[in-house]
């Protein structure tokens, strides 16, 4: 009995951790779900410092420092089962507000792959304040 127990803790862990695993979108893939959506189903996470935000962002990004996300996930709740797609500079500080994000059950995580620096080098669209 006790080992029944022990194996079905182990097949929910393992189940519940590929269910909240982080995957990556292409900034292609990205820019075709913008265009595809009338009404956006999905946020874009931008977890840079203000500052940087300020200097250039993607259109539609909302601005979490990666190290205020935790404490500010009220903001995100609307997107819980929906798409989010985190990013910062270069993938460091996107990946510390991954884990949280998971960790609180949000579902459908996304990392953009090569983050601002591989959105810019495609010469693709940002907004500046």
């Amino acid at each position: 009995m006790k080992n029944i127990l022990v194996i079905g803790l182990l097949i929910f862990t393992t189940v519940t951790a590929f269910a909240n695993e982080v995957t990556p979108i292409t900034a292609e893939q990205l820019v075709s779900i913008q265009q595809a959506e009338k009404k956006p189903r999905h946020v874009i996470l931008d977890v840079r410092s203000a500052e940087e935000f300020s200097q250039g962002h993607l259109a539609g990004a909302i601005n979490i420092p990666h190290d205020e996300v935790a404490q500010r996930l009220e903001e995100l709740s609307g997107f819980k089962h929906d798409m989010v797609i985190v990013h910062c500079r270069s993938g460091r500080r996107a990946k510390v507000a991954e884990a949280v994000l998971t960790e609180q059950g949000f579902s459908k995580v996304k990392h953009l792959e090569g983050d601002f620096i591989g959105w810019q080098k495609k010469q693709l669209p940002i907004v500046k304040q």
